[in-house]
């Protein structure tokens, strides 16, 4: 579905309008009704619930615009108009309103049929209806909804992506898309394949793609900005498919693994919107690309690998391989970047899924300023995170036998023992954090504004936080 939006003065508009309001406290068949997002028929025009006052926030407006998507799709609405000065007198700043209900209504219009035979694609007229006298003048609004809509069509990019199936997207066809993007917004693409992966030393990447016939990448989008200075690093796991190698998962476990990308996905959706919004600060997307799969070449347990920053590695389960791409990828962006911060993102440890279930993901960090920043940027964007600590005693179930470190720690606090794992490939002179997605890769049924599958999680964030940045 695509809802094309069109900003108008209410006087040029004369079909179906639809009136955000926010729900009185007593529900009746004459008010708004109690949830955001849900339409009704009043007067001749329908209303859009908001929900109530003393739950109002950004998110609610953003749960209002993603159902009235929905609903305008389910009544083959084929054009509406929808007042904004609604929105300009709930006590939020205009902009954060228009944003959060741009940001909603596009975000809900999201489908992916692209292999359904009878793939009905159903376009959408909407019109955002402003009266010229009160609220924001028309060229703070265009501005407003221009940058919610670019921020919106990057989630549904990642989430596109994020959907599509491993013999569709590889290491090899996803660096022909990632140019592709490069190109069409203007940012630096390089792609480092296996063969100079292996020479420069970065083993462990490479030895987790040897048992497929796309072998690894390395991705590395560049957006300049215009403030100078060192850039901040996203560095994202793009495992295509993920069968777990000899330590093979359960078969209903290899089911859905298409998203086991869905971190590299949000890295490249963050560059491109990076580069769409201007940003002014420098920013670096590297994707560590691989397939991890069962062949006479592939790597085994009991394996030795040697990673890029020197320390041997360790192979107890081959199903523990997003760590060994990012650390070689954390490496190689330290040392070529030397970033002002390093952010990886990550669909990293089941663990995470059963400590936080599916409403947070989980963070860890060498920096508490770092960690705080983005913790308010998930407060604000609504993709949240959670802390969890990375004392050094951990490292004790990783201290390796036969080499430096083992590739896992057993079951016991497994999503600190990831990120404890990629703590030895980054130095202390660099603050860094990784963000385990895990748990937020896909959603398992209908949300307010996404639908069943590929969520696009960590690009409001990301984008969030670079916003914040001075």
């Amino acid at each position: 579905m695509t809802i094309n939006l069109t900003l108008k003065r209410s006087t040029d508009f004369t079909g179906l309008v639809v009136v955000p309001s926010l729900a009185p406290e007593t529900i009746t068949l004459e008010t708004a009704g109690k949830d955001p997002g849900e339409v009704r028929l009043l007067g001749g025009k329908a209303v859009l619930s908001l929900g109530g006052q003393k739950k109002l926030s950004a998110e609610m407006i953003r749960r209002a615009g993603g159902g009235l998507a929905k609903w305008l799709a389910k009544n083959s609405v084929a054009e509406a108009g929808v007042e904004l000065n609604p929105l300009f007198g709930l006590g939020l700043p205009p902009s954060s309103a228009v944003n959060a209900f741009v940001e909603g209504i596009l975000l809900g219009a999201f489908t992916f049929g692209n292999y359904k035979s009878e793939n009905e694609k159903k376009t959408i007229a909407l019109n955002l209806l402003m009266d010229g006298e009160s609220g924001p003048g028309e060229s703070d609004l265009k501005g407003f909804i221009q940058k919610a809509t670019i921020i919106a069509e990057s989630v549904n990019m990642a989430r596109e992506w994020a959907h599509e199936p491993p013999n569709v997207i590889n290491p090899v066809t996803l660096v022909e898309r990632a140019q592709k993007v490069a190109a069409e917004v203007g940012l630096k693409c390089t792609v480092l394949d296996d063969k100079q992966l292996d020479e420069m030393g970065a083993g462990a990447i490479v030895a987790v793609g040897k048992g497929s016939n796309t072998p690894s990448r390395l991705i590395i989008l560049e957006h300049a900005g215009t403030a100078g200075g060192k850039p901040v690093a996203l560095v994202g796991k793009a495992l295509t498919m993920d069968t777990g190698g000899y330590s093979l998962k359960p078969s209903d476990g290899i089911t859905s693994m298409k998203y086991d990308k869905s971190g590299g996905m949000a890295v490249i959706a963050t560059l491109a919107a990076a580069a769409r919004l201007g940003l002014a600060t420098p920013v670096v997307g590297v994707i560590a690309a691989a397939e991890n799969m069962v062949s006479a070449a592939a790597y085994r347990p009991d394996d030795i690998l040697k990673a890029l920053n020197g320390k041997t590695i360790e192979i107890l389960s081959t199903d523990a391989e997003g760590r060994l791409v990012l650390a070689d990828a954390l490496t190689y962006t330290e040392r070529t970047f030397a970033p002002r911060a390093m952010i990886d993102i990550a669909t990293l440890t089941g663990a995470v899924l059963i400590a936080l279930g599916k409403n947070r993901a989980g963070l860890l960090s060498t920096d508490d300023a770092l960690a705080e920043a983005l913790f308010a940027a998930g407060e604000r964007s609504f993709e949240r995170l959670w802390r969890l600590p990375l004392d050094e005693e951990y490292f004790e179930q990783i201290k390796g036998d036969d080499a430096d470190i083992k590739n896992s720690g057993g079951r016991p606090a497994g999503t600190i023992i990831g990120g404890m794992f990629l703590k030895q490939f980054v130095t202390d002179e660099t603050p860094w954090a990784h963000l385990d997605i895990a748990g937020m890769m896909s959603a398992d049924k209908e949300m307010p504004y996404c639908p069943k599958g590929g969520m696009g999680f960590g690009v409001r964030l990301f984008l969030e936080y670079l916003a914040s940045l001075s």
